[in-house]
């Protein structure tokens, strides 16, 4: 039986910050790619989840729209986790998010990391 390779992409980069672009592309390559890709969303990358957040956000003209891409993680099974710090901040509560996605910390990815997870880190 072949394992799974696993994928961890941490995103920082905010609203207007084009890394934000770059994470969200390279973690959609990864699921295509057959990783199983779990993003991990902290610092101003929370935004990201916040529902109607990522509507008409386009940082990158030669990369799908925004909200397509943080659907594309959702829509094909793979995990996004929200750093609830991060999201208390913001005053989001799981009601604010996307459906899909989960408030927890950072042993969401350490549990990942333990078992192979190679990271990146936008």
């Amino acid at each position: 039986m072949v394992e799974s390779k696993k994928l961890v992409v941490v995103i920082t980069a905010g609203m207007n910050d084009e890394k934000a672009s770059v994470a969200w592309s390279v973690a959609n390559g990864g699921v295509a790619s057959g990783l199983e890709v779990t993003v991990f969303l902290a610092g101003a990358g929370v935004d990201w989840a916040r529902k109607g957040a990522a509507e008409g956000a386009q940082l990158n003209p030669f990369d799908p729209p925004m909200k397509d891409m943080v659907r594309g993680i959702l829509d094909n099974g793979s995990g996004i986790v929200v750093c609830p710090p991060c999201a208390k901040v913001r005053n989001y509560g799981q009601d604010d998010l996307l459906d899909g996605v989960v408030l927890m910390g950072s042993k969401a990815i350490h549990d990942q990391i333990k078992q192979g997870a190679a990271t990146l880190t936008f």
